[in-house]
């Protein structure tokens, strides 16, 4: 079982710039909930209901997005049943909207049917691509932060568009890396650091994410938390690339926090020259 604490978020703290304060209370905060790990699941591509349950528990998330066309909380073996077996809070999202009329109408569907107001907010702008409409994306953000909801929304890796939805009041921003299933990692890093460097609000992967190295980068760049599902889900064998994944989140908070050496075009050596031995040179050692 999770460790869920819930509460009013006291702190928006987790502003990715920020370093982790310390073991024990470096928590990730979004709206009412304040979560110890900072892996975002997805469910989306399981090959079954059992190895999807099982890779839930070696991840070690505490949050996992389930999209509301896809809900039938009657069905035995049913994504919200695991979810509720495993301890996790389920996040409503909004996949397959292409509209923000879509998107808001989903949104408070969810809120009935599951009782929560966290909503992960996706508005898609074409079938092929993926990629988020990032008008409609803010237009329907600002509606439902209005209503009440806290806002969690998938937005492109574009600081400007970041400011903006961080402005609207949404709760966390969560840029792409690349697009959704591709697998491709982060293509544009200096545009995350432009985003974590200023955000205020959580700022999470979402999206791209290949492979365990690409949730480490994300938390080196200062994400706030990972959101993934096919690099699991989809990964030849899912539980360990769970596991992987969830190791790999702790690793990149930590590195961050610890905070890199700075790049260097010379070499720079680790141990003083102080103490080397004094040959002389007409005379060699050997």
């Amino acid at each position: 079982m999770t460790d869920l604490t819930t509460g009013a978020a006291d702190d928006p703290a987790n502003a990715a710039a920020s370093p982790p304060p310390g073991d024990g209370d470096d928590v990730l905060v979004l709206g009412p909930l304040r979560l110890t790990s900072r892996l975002i699941m997805g469910t989306g591509g399981a090959p079954s209901p059992e190895v999807l349950e099982r890779a839930l528990a070696a991840s070690g998330t505490q949050l996992t997005t389930v999209a509301m066309r896809r809900v039938d909380p009657g069905v035995r073996g049913s994504v919200l049943g695991i979810l509720r077996n495993l301890g996790i809070a389920p996040l409503p999202n909004t996949a397959g909207c292409f509209t923000a009329g879509e998107a808001v109408l989903t949104a408070r569907l969810a809120r009935e049917a599951l009782g929560t107001a966290l909503v992960k907010l996706e508005v898609i702008a074409d079938e092929r691509t993926l990629l988020p409409d990032p008008v409609a994306t803010l237009d329907a953000a600002e509606t439902l932060v209005d209503d009440g909801f806290t806002v969690l929304p998938y937005t492109n890796d574009d600081p400007v568009l970041a400011r903006h939805l961080e402005e609207a009041g949404c709760a966390a921003v969560m840029p792409l890396g690349s697009p959704i299933g591709s697998g491709l990692g982060i293509r544009n890093p200096h545009n995350f650091s432009l985003i974590t460097e200023r955000a205020g609000v959580p700022v999470i992967l979402d999206a791209g994410a290949g492979t365990a190295s690409d949730a480490a980068l994300a938390m080196e760049l200062g994400c706030a938390g990972v959101m993934l599902a096919s690099a699991v889900t989809r990964a030849q064998r899912p539980v360990p690339m769970a596991r992987a994944m969830r190791h790999a989140v702790e690793a990149g908070r930590l590195a961050f926090g610890a905070g890199r050496i700075p790049r260097r075009h010379f070499a720079l050596a680790s141990s003083p020259l102080e103490g080397r031995a004094e040959l002389d040179p007409e005379r060699p050692a050997f």
